[in-house]
């Protein structure tokens, strides 16, 4: 069920995101998202909190990778493809871990390692 929702998430925006990049185009998002931050309204209120949760997410994803090259490289991912590409990396580690969750979250190696304490 959890990869049932997460795949439609990643459909959802994507289709959303069509209609959006043909009547604006990509050259308005970045304007328009800083814009409305910069304006202190509500809509740059909730455009800061979604940037917040996208650079937790990118930072999530480069250290559970241990911010390998190819980590921080699928952190960027995250920071920049939003929703639907961690909707997908989530579907492909959870298909790699299967029940572990200890691993999804933390990766294999700290997952694999002795707790101190």
């Amino acid at each position: 069920m959890l990869a049932f929702r997460l795949l439609l998430s990643t459909v959802v925006v994507g289709v959303y995101t069509v209609p959006v990049v043909v009547d604006d185009g990509v050259g308005a998002l970045f304007p328009t998202f800083f814009g409305d931050i910069a304006a202190v309204h509500w809509p740059g209120q909730f455009n800061l909190d979604f940037f917040c949760f996208l650079i937790f997410s990118g930072t999530w994803i480069a250290w559970r990778h241990r911010f390998s090259a190819g980590g921080i490289a699928l952190g960027i991912g995250g920071v920049f493809l939003g929703a639907p590409y961690l909707g997908i990396y989530l579907l492909v580690q959870a298909s790699r871990v299967g029940d572990a969750a200890a691993v999804l979250l933390l990766g294999p190696e700290r997952a694999a390692a002795p707790r101190e304490g």
